[in-house]
């Protein structure tokens, strides 16, 4: 199965999940209330993530003149892939890594840290821009959006069942008990239900990170400079995590997560020595 069928079955298992809740808490008025408010999460994160995101981590966009090297690998990257040419910004941290935001390739930014232009050669840094601009190419930006507000509704309305049922609300009629049937369903929408969406968002985005890498190392000319960077940015990754939030860790091109153990349970990412290993593979049919 491709990655972009996969993707579709994983966005509609994540959109069933989500019209069940609904179904579940308010029947079809709670469906379409759901819907709406699926709708109106995804409206601002079409329009406003990127802005949103870049603001988070105090992102500074770039002229030519600041880093002519940074720009002329973009520019060289972005015609070869027939893009128009993103902003560039920098993220003042030492920590190394890159992502890339945007809701289309008109509207795209490309921002890599500190940290990351110290750490690697020119042939690495060129990899990590390429997989980046694959991202911006194949829209995944767009897909990770609507995965992470689809996911974020489902949440919410799992934090309002929890509250219903602290409050007596949930599942039970006037002078009746608890059924069986009503508390597995509370059980399934206040705990559950946000663990799959977690899940089902995991598998999206790490369905994406495979494809773009692909995509990227033909962009670059070679896997080799993508394969190493992915390394040793996993190994500063595991010593000094990136200031990234959960919501936003599925931007990176390597988990910023990854020093914190506990994370690593519920990884946006596949793992680095399985991308590495496809990356090189590539290199004979190449």
């Amino acid at each position: 199965m491709n990655n972009t069928l996969r993707t579709a079955m994983l966005l509609g298992l994540l959109t069933g999940l989500l019209v069940l809740i609904g179904g579940y808490l308010g029947g079809q008025q709670g469906m379409v209330i759901a819907f709406v408010l699926a709708g109106l999460m995804n409206f601002a994160s079409y329009w406003f993530s990127d802005k949103i995101v870049l603001m988070m981590y105090r992102a500074r966009q770039l002229e030519p003149k600041d880093n002519p090297t940074l720009f002329s690998a973009v520019e060289r990257l972005t015609r070869k892939a027939g893009l128009p040419m993103p902003r560039v910004f920098l993220i003042p941290s030492e920590g190394a890594n890159a992502f890339a935001t945007g809701r289309d390739p008109q509207h795209a930014a490309v921002a890599v840290t500190a940290g990351i232009l110290e750490l690697l050669s020119s042939e690495e840094l060129e990899g990590v821009l390429a997989h980046e601009l694959a991202h911006v190419k194949n829209r995944d930006i767009l897909i990770g959006s609507i995965a992470a507000t689809i996911a974020g509704a489902i949440m919410m309305l799992a934090n309002m069942a929890r509250w219903a049922a602290l409050f007596g609300g949930m599942g039970r009629r006037d002078g009746e008990e608890r059924g069986g049937g009503d508390l597995l369903g509370f059980i399934f929408l206040a705990f559950l239900a946000p663990i799959a969406a977690m899940l089902i968002q995991m598998a999206v985005s790490r369905a994406r990170e495979y494809q773009a890498d692909a995509s990227g190392a033909r962009l670059a000319g070679t896997p080799l400079g993508l394969a190493a960077a992915l390394e040793k940015l996993h190994r500063v990754a595991e010593r000094q995590p990136l200031e990234a939030g959960p919501a936003t860790a599925h931007l990176f091109i390597v988990n910023p997560l990854s020093g914190r153990t506990l994370m690593t349970l519920f990884s946006t990412h596949p793992a680095v020595e399985e991308r590495v290993a496809r990356l090189r593979a590539m290199l004979g049919r190449m």
